[in-house]
């Protein structure tokens, strides 16, 4: 019974955690409240499991300890169930996620099961010398949790701006990129009143690397489509969004055809797509002498 408050203190905030790390965004994922139940189930498990660890090493009950090994398997195991989930939902969108996008989601619901169980071992060890101390652990394990949410942006990387849409015969131009053809005249009508063409300019050369990541682009326009809607259908080629890449400069050229034509909008949006891990390149650190 010695454990047993280090045990709730550290179970408490790993879950609070958790709650801290779940969000049903505009993307509408995880859904609610069923996508929700299953990861907080998770999440109390993996606080159960980290704030029983230490009181398991100190009673030498090292059986118990070969759960943490076992938790790993099972961490993997959502992210395979999310991925798959993901894949699946991604099959009917107009303006799809892309693997790397779903990937990185995946991850993120991975790490978070360890970060939940990592906030509930400190919580728990701390809380075995003192109770108050244990509070102010897990308090700055929230805020260490709060921090790992916030991710890298497009604006951190890149300069967005507005793009001209223009024809020259059946090929489609933002600025001087070649986006694609467009056969019929009345498609060509409805794109020079409906969409909208953005430049993003890379900062330097990392960026330029990161941004020709082919699912870097993609999750842009789902993004875009996410937040602002799509005017799009099945069965209409000359309406999909498209990115395509200056091969000179590095540029990338969007179409796009929101359901509102609104620059600033738009621009807000794309500034804060997150930047993929997968997509993360870093030319100008590599010892290019050797």
């Amino acid at each position: 019974m010695q454990y047993l408050l280090p045990v709730i203190m550290g179970v408490l905030f790993g879950f609070i955690s958790r709650l801290t790390l779940l969000r049903t965004d505009f993307r509408q994922y995880p859904t609610y409240p069923q996508g929700r139940i299953i990861h907080l189930s998770f999440g109390f498990i993996a606080a159960f499991i980290g704030a029983v660890a230490i009181p398991a090493v100190l009673e030498s009950d090292w059986t118990a300890v070969t759960f943490l090994g076992l938790a790993a398997t099972q961490f993997r195991d959502v992210r395979k169930m999310e991925r798959e989930t993901l894949e699946k939902i991604d099959e009917d969108e107009l303006v799809k996620r892309g693997t790397p996008f779903i990937e990185g989601m995946a991850q993120a619901f991975e790490s978070r099961n360890y970060l939940v169980m990592f906030t509930g071992l400190v919580t728990s060890l701390f809380s075995v010398y003192s109770i108050w101390l244990g509070i102010v652990s897990g308090i700055v394990m929230l805020f260490i949790v709060r921090k790992n949410m916030a991710s890298n942006v497009l604006l951190t990387i890149a300069q967005i701006s507005e793009g001209k849409i223009h024809f020259d015969g059946p090929t489609l131009y933002v600025d001087t990129i070649v986006i694609k053809n467009v056969g019929l005249e009345e498609s060509r009508k409805v794109i020079m009143e409906k969409a909208v063409g953005v430049i993003v300019t890379p900062n330097n050369e990392n960026s330029i690397v990161t941004l020709s990541h082919l699912g870097q682009r993609q999750a842009i326009l789902h993004q875009v489509a996410t937040v602002l809607g799509a005017y799009l259908d099945s069965g209409e080629p000359a309406f999909v969004p498209l990115a395509k890449r200056d091969l000179e400069d590095g540029r990338i050229a969007l179409f796009i055809m929101p359901r509102e034509k609104d620059f600033e909008q738009i621009q807000t949006v794309i500034e804060h797509v997150p930047i993929l891990d997968n997509a993360v390149r870093m030319p100008r650190k590599a010892d290019k002498g050797k």
